[in-house]
C-alpha cells in the first residue's frame, strides 16, 4: 500500500514537472506573478509587525513621530499590496490560460494524428470532454489553485516569523496543528485523486449522451424517445452530482478540521500567554500581534486544503491529457513518395481483424482493380464492402497478406503522399462549419482558383443551387452543412472529389441522396469523373453499377463472385438473386403507383 502510495506522489510529481515546463516560454510574466504574491503576502506580514508599535508606541506612550507617519505607513502598504495582488492575479491567469492553449492544440493535434482504431474504440463524448472540460481542470490547477497555494503558503511563513519575532516560547502553540493537519492533507489528497478520475470518466459520458441527443433530434421525437432520454441524462448526472458532493464533502471535512485543530492552537497560545510568568512581562501590542498573525494563519491553512481538489484535479485532468498526447501516431514506415500513382491496385490474399475484435472483417480477399477501370463492389450490409475499401487510404492495415498499387506494396509509400491519390465521396457526407468554397477546396485544395472551384461544382450540378443562395460559394452552411438538404450536400461532396483530380476514386453509394433527376445529372457528372481513374463504387442499387468494367460481389468477408454484369446474370448465383430481388421490388412499386394513379382518376376515363 505504501510503495503503491510513493508511486503515485512520484507519478503526480512528475507530471506536475511537466506541465510547469509549459510554463517556460512564459517565465517573465510567470516571475512577476510569483513576485506579486510574494508582495501580497509580505504586506501582509509587514502590517501585522506594525501591530506591536502601534499598540505600544501610539496608544500607550503616544509617540508623536509613529502618531504622523503610521496611517501613511498602512496607506502605503496596503496601495503596494494591490499592486501585488494586480500582478499575482492577471500572471498567473495569463500563464495559466496559455499553458492550457498550448495543451488543448496539442491534443487536437494528437486526435488528428491518431489511428481509425483510436476513434472506433472510444467514445466521442469522451475525447470532446478532454478539449473542453478536462483541459479547463488543468487550468484551474496552473492558476487559480497555484496562486492560492504559493501566496497562502507565504503567508503563513510570513506570520510564522512575525511569531517568533514576537516570542518563540509562545509560538510552540503552533506545534499542535502540525501532525493533524499533515494527516488531513494526506487522506483528503489520496481521496481526490480516486474520485476526480471518475468525475472525469463522467463527464465524457455527459458529453456523449447530449451530443447524441442533438444530433439524433428527429429520431428522438418521432420515435417519441423523451422520456428515455431524459431519464438516461438524468442517471449520468446523479452519477457526477453525487461524485461533486464527495469532493464537496471531503473538501468541508478538511476544511472544519483544520479549523478545529487551529481554535485548538489558539485556544493554547491564549493559556500559555497568560500564566503569570508571561503575562506580567508581555505587552499589549506583543499579544495582540501574536494574536493577529495566528488568526492571519487559519484562514490560510483553510484555503490550503480547500486547494487540495482543483490540484488534484488538476493533476489527474493533466495526466489524461498527457497521455493522449504521448500515444504514438498512425503508423508511417513508408519512404517513397509519389506525383501521380497510375492506379493499378491488387489485393493478395488480404485479411482483416479490427483491433478488440474476433472474427475476421475480410477473409482472404484476391481482387485486381485495372487502372482506369470500373470495379463494383456488392454485397448484403456486413459482407466486408466498406472494409475492403477502408484499407486503400490505410484507415486499417491488413491483417495478413498485401496491398500492392502499381506493382509496389503501398505500405512503402508515405501516408500523406498515398492519400493524395485518392478521393472519396461517401454515404455519410461530411462537411465543416463555414463557405460553400471552403468545403470544396478543403484541407490542401484550399488554394484552388474561383473559376476551378466553379467548374467543380458545375460538374457536379452544384451551382444550380449555389448560384440561388445569397453570398453564391461565399454563403455560409452551417455546422455540418446544416442549411443545405441532404442531396445538396452529397453534390459539394462530389464537387470536391472532382476539384481533387485524384487518380483513384471511391465512391460509397455517392448518389444515394439523391431525387431521380438529380441522381440522372450526377451520374453523368460522375461518368465523365471516372473516365481514366481506377474507381471502387461501393453500390446497393445494382442499376447504378451495371456498365462497371468488374463487378465483385461479397459475402461474410470474402469475394463468392466476379465478373461483369452480363457474366454474373448469366451465372445465376448471388449476383443474379440479388438483382432478381431489386427488379422485382422495382416491379411492385411501380404497380402499386399506377394502382394508386388509376384509383384516383374519375370513372370513366
Amino acid at each position: 500500500m505504501t510503495d503503491a502510495s510513493n508511486h503515485a506522489s512520484d507519478s503526480l510529481f512528475k507530471i506536475y514537472r511537466r506541465l510547469l515546463q509549459y510554463t517556460r516560454p512564459h517565465w517573465f510574466i510567470g516571475c512577476l506573478a510569483l513576485l506579486g504574491m510574494a508582495v501580497d503576502a509580505g504586506c501582509l506580514t509587514l502590517f501585522t509587525r506594525l501591530i506591536k508599535p502601534l499598540l505600544d508606541n501610539l496608544f500607550q506612550q503616544k509617540d508623536p513621530s509613529v502618531i504622523f507617519w503610521m496611517p501613511i505607513w498602512i496607506v502605503g502598504i496596503f496601495i503596494f499590496r494591490g499592486v501585488g495582488t494586480y500582478w499575482a492575479d492577471y500572471g498567473t491567469a495569463y500563464v495559466g490560460r496559455s499553458v492550457v492553449q498550448t495543451i488543448r492544440v496539442e491534443v487536437f493535434d494528437a486526435y488528428l494524428r491518431m489511428t481509425a482504431a483510436f476513434f472506433g474504440n472510444e467514445a466521442s463524448g469522451q475525447q470532446i470532454a478532454r478539449i473542453t472540460y478536462t483541459s479547463e481542470q488543468v487550468a484551474q490547477a496552473s492558476s487559480d489553485a497555484l496562486k492560492v497555494a504559493v501566496t497562502d503558503s507565504l503567508t503563513i511563513v510570513g506570520m510564522l516569523g512575525v511569531m517568533l519575532w514576537n516570542s518563540a516560547y509562545l509560538t510552540l502553540a503552533l506545534l499542535v496543528m502540525v501532525p493533524a493537519i499533515a494527516l488531513v492533507a494526506t487522506v483528503v489528497s489520496r481521496r481526490y485523486r480516486k474520485i476526480s478520475r471518475r468525475i472525469q470518466g463522467t463527464m465524457g459520458t455527459i458529453t456523449g449522451a447530449v451530443e447524441e441527443t442533438v444530433n439524433a433530434h428527429r429520431e428522438v421525437k418521432i420515435y417519441g424517445g423523451q422520456n428515455y432520454e431524459s431519464a438516461r441524462f438524468a442517471a449520468v448526472a446523479q452519477s457526477t452530482r453525487r461524485l461533486n458532493l464527495k469532493v464537496s464533502s471531503i473538501n468541508a471535512l478538511s476544511s472544519s478540521t483544520v479549523q478545529a485543530v487551529a481554535a485548538m492552537a489558539l485556544a493554547v497560545l491564549v493559556f500559555m500567554a497568560t500564566r503569570p510568568s508571561m503575562i506580567n512581562s508581555m505587552t499589549p501590542g506583543v499579544f495582540a500581534s501574536l494574536l493577529i498573525a495566528m488568526g492571519a494563519i487559519l484562514p490560510s491553512l483553510k484555503r490550503l486544503t480547500s486547494v487540495q481538489p482543483n490540484m488534484q484535479r488538476g493533476l489527474v485532468a493533466a495526466q489524461d491529457l498527457f497521455a493522449i498526447i504521448d500515444m504514438p501516431p498512425e503508423p508511417d514506415l513508408g519512404t517513397r513518395v509519389m506525383d501521380r500513382a497510375h492506379g493499378d491496385i491488387l489485393f493478395e490474399s488480404v485479411k482483416l481483424v479490427y483491433p478488440r475484435g474476433q472474427a475476421e472483417a475480410l477473409g482472404g480477399v484476391d481482387l485486381h482493380c485495372a487502372a482506369g477501370k470500373v470495379t463494383a463492389l456488392v454485397g448484403r450490409s456486413g459482407s466486408g464492402k466498406s472494409s475492403l475499401v477502408s484499407l486503400l487510404p490505410r484507415f486499417y492495415a491488413p491483417s495478413h497478406g498485401r496491398i500492392l498499387l502499381d506493382g509496389e506494396n503501398y505500405e512503402n509509400y508515405q501516408l500523406a503522399s498515398l492519400r493524395r491519390q485518392i478521393a472519396w465521396v461517401g454515404q455519410s457526407v461530411v462537411l465543416f462549419d463555414g463557405t460553400v468554397a471552403d468545403n470544396i477546396a478543403y484541407g490542401e485544395l484550399a488554394g484552388s482558383s474561383e473559376a476551378d472551384i466553379v467548374a467543380a461544382a458545375e460538374a457536379a450540378n452544384a451551382m444550380e443551387f449555389i448560384s440561388r443562395m445569397p453570398q453564391g460559394l461565399q454563403t455560409q452552411i452551417g455546422q455540418s452543412g446544416n442549411m443545405l438538404s441532404g442531396g445538396q450536400r452529397q453534390r459539394i461532396a462530389i464537387a470536391r472529389a472532382i476539384l481533387k483530380n485524384a487518380p483513384i476514386l471511391v465512391l460509397d453509394e455517392a448518389t444515394s441522396a439523391l431525387d431521380t433527376e438529380s441522381e440522372r445529372l450526377i451520374q453523368q457528372a460522375l461518368q465523365r469523373l471516372m473516365k481514366d481513374r481506377t474507381t471502387v463504387v461501393i453500390a446497393h442499387r445494382l442499376s447504378t453499377i451495371e456498365h462497371a468494367d468488374q463487378i465483385a460481389v461479397m459475402d461474410q468477408g470474402r469475394i463468392v463472385e466476379r465478373g461483369t454484369h452480363a457474366e454474373l446474370i448469366a451465372l445465376g448465383g448471388h449476383y443474379a438473386a440479388l438483382h432478381r430481388m431489386q427488379f422485382h421490388d422495382q416491379t411492385v412499386d411501380q404497380s402499386s403507383d399506377q394502382a394508386g394513379e388509376s384509383v384516383s382518376q374519375p370513372a370513366g376515363i
